[in-house]
């Protein structure tokens, strides 16, 4: 008997050796994925589980970071799906709890949610934000996550090349008060660019709902100076996100515990005679004044931006 299992335990090893160094473990996965219990196992490139340097705090309760990659409810699903996007990655695959029966159901709700995910994406930094996200999935409730962000490495690396060299050439640094240091930029921005009207037809030539277009082409509708705006005040180390509703998008900062609204698209306005006049109507202001201007386009979710009082 003894020999037996002597006899067993060294074909388990062979097999094991042979199938790590000429199958890619190939014999083991096809075990594991066809007679353990799945709702243990998950799977994760290694290095898709570092976050990269743009994580932002977690403001809302709206959706929160989580370590919890098997999810039994529709908040626990979107906490996941921050959580990948907040910390950067570029895909992920985890798999929904056995006890959450319409898991699948709700993630191809989600796949036609549009708002959803636009919420999520205002809540991270611009360099995480996804252009496309995709969610591939099987009867085994395995969710494959496939991200293609919104800036290429080209572009953070110019990006972030640009404003190091702005914020040198306005001496950014140099004034003492954080206000200042934001106005500054502020009217930089505003100065080099122009909305740009041709956008919502499709005619446009320009990246202006980016931060290339409101940094290097002098065009810009509200999300390009949201971006530009908001790279710049992670770079003070000042916590801040977008808010974001169907028709607009601006700037929210905390200053002294503080959290207080900036929308550069407002204060860059389009004149009849196309004279470039820099305006601060919307520089700054608390949340009790944004409300009292009843402008109807910065109307925006108290359940998502529920930290903003």
């Amino acid at each position: 008997m003894k020999k037996i299992i002597i006899f067993i335990i060294s074909i388990i090893l062979l097999i094991s050796v042979l199938d790590y160094k000429y199958f890619n473990n190939e014999v083991y996965n096809f075990i594991n994925d066809n007679y353990f219990d799945k709702n243990y196992k998950i799977v994760m490139n290694e290095n898709t589980l570092i976050p990269n340097e743009y994580v932002y705090k977690n403001y809302s309760s709206y959706v929160n970071n989580t370590n919890n990659f098997f999810p039994k409810n529709k908040q626990e699903l979107l906490n996941v799906y921050y959580t990948v996007l907040n910390n950067g990655y570029n895909d992920f695959v985890f798999y929904c709890s056995n006890e959450y029966d319409n898991c699948l159901e709700e993630i191809e709700n989600l796949s036609n949610d549009a708002d959803t995910f636009t919420y999520i994406n205002s809540l991270i930094h611009p360099f995480n934000s996804f252009k496309i996200i995709k969610s591939n999935y099987d009867n085994d409730k395995k969710i494959d996550i496939e991200i293609e962000k919104k800036y290429s490495e080209e572009d953070i690396n110019k990006i972030n090349e640009k404003l190091n060299a702005v914020i040198n050439e306005l001496n950014i640094n140099n004034y003492q008060s954080v206000v200042d240091k934001i106005k500054v930029f502020h009217d930089y921005l505003a100065n080099i660019n122009i909305y740009d009207q041709e956008k919502e037809n499709g005619t446009s030539k320009y990246n202006s709902d980016t931060a290339i277009g409101a940094l290097f082409e002098g065009y810009a509708v509200c999300s390009g100076y949201t971006d530009a705006m908001a790279i710049f005040l992670d770079k003070l180390n000042l916590e801040n996100i977008k808010i974001i509703n169907e028709e607009h998008a601006w700037n929210a900062v905390k200053i002294d515990n503080k959290w207080y609204h900036l929308d550069l698209t407002w204060d860059d306005p389009i004149t009849l005679n196309n004279k470039n006049i820099i305006k601060y109507d919307y520089f700054l202001i608390t949340n009790d004044e944004l409300l009292s201007k009843n402008d109807d386009k910065h109307n925006f979710s108290t359940d998502v931006y529920n930290f903003i009082k």
